[in-house]
């Protein structure tokens, strides 16, 4: 399919509201960034996709077209790397994840993540070498796009709302001095469930995606921070997405995100609802 005329940037800067005119994502895009082996993915990889679902974004023009940023998505499947990179591929940026470092021992797909430039991370925030961010930090500062999902794992609300998020993408953010845009998606538990492995073939899925307006960052700016300040800000970020995420789904958002924690569920595994 191709893409529809990109809708008209909103007056107002970047405190303006979403695009309510939806942009949908179409074959191929263009840009700078992509190397040969992203375009000989992307060549096999976009038609297939293409084939189960249909992206729709508002706020396009809210990814920064080149630069380094960080992008925040909330996160509810497993197959919503995949529905973020297409999105991201279409618009013009290079996905590049800070992902779990048991998928880069997966024989093949695992080396060309490394030959992508994803970022291994173990258990415990650490990749096998060194720090994560310094390896986010590494793509950041030479103008690439880091994506982190700042809940770390899918998240444990019963109805898929984000969850109480960790501090890895704004750590990054304001270590490199990048900006921080939030972001939102629904529609893709209509392809591939939660922990399912099975992915629905027919009929062809509709995904609705919105990019925000940087997250404002300037209060933990220039200064030392502690674990609380780091908790403050990640709070914000959360709120952002969510409230992304609640215009999405035309629904009201829970009044507190939902922490495992005081749930007494463990953060790595399956959902288990208490």
């Amino acid at each position: 399919m191709s893409d529809a005329s990109s809708p008209t940037p909103p007056a107002g800067g970047v405190d303006a509201p979403l695009v309510q005119t939806p942009r949908r994502v179409g074959r191929f895009g263009r840009g700078k960034e992509k190397s040969a082996v992203f375009r000989g993915v992307a060549a096999v990889g976009a038609p297939l996709f293409d084939r189960l679902a249909r992206i729709e974004v508002r706020g396009a023009e809210k990814l920064p077209p080149e630069g380094a940023f960080v992008l925040a998505p909330n996160h509810y499947t497993n197959i919503d790397p995949v529905v973020v990179a297409r999105l991201m591929w279409t618009l013009g940026r290079v996905p590049r994840f800070l992902a779990k470092a048991s998928l880069f021992r997966v024989p093949v797909f695992g080396s060309l993540m490394r030959a992508m430039g994803h970022v291994p991370v173990e258990r415990g925030g650490r990749t096998h070498d060194s720090d994560p961010l310094q390896a986010g930090r590494a793509l950041a500062t030479s103008g690439g796009g880091v994506i982190i999902y700042p809940e770390g794992t899918l998240t444990r609300d019963p109805d898929l709302w984000p969850m109480k998020g960790k501090s890895g993408a704004v750590r990054l953010a304001l270590q490199a001095g990048v900006p921080l845009i939030p972001m939102a998606h629904w529609g893709s538990q209509h392809v591939m469930g939660r922990y399912s492995a099975k992915i629905s073939l027919f009929p062809r899925r509709r995904i609705v995606a919105a990019i925000g307006d940087p997250v404002d960052l300037s209060p933990w700016r220039g200064r030392h921070l502690d674990q609380a300040a780091y908790t403050e800000a990640t709070a914000l970020v959360m709120q952002r997405i969510t409230e992304l995420l609640a215009g999405l789904r035309d629904e009201e958002a829970p009044a507190e995100q939902w922490d495992p924690h005081t749930k007494h569920q463990k953060e790595t595994g399956r959902f288990e609802q208490p």
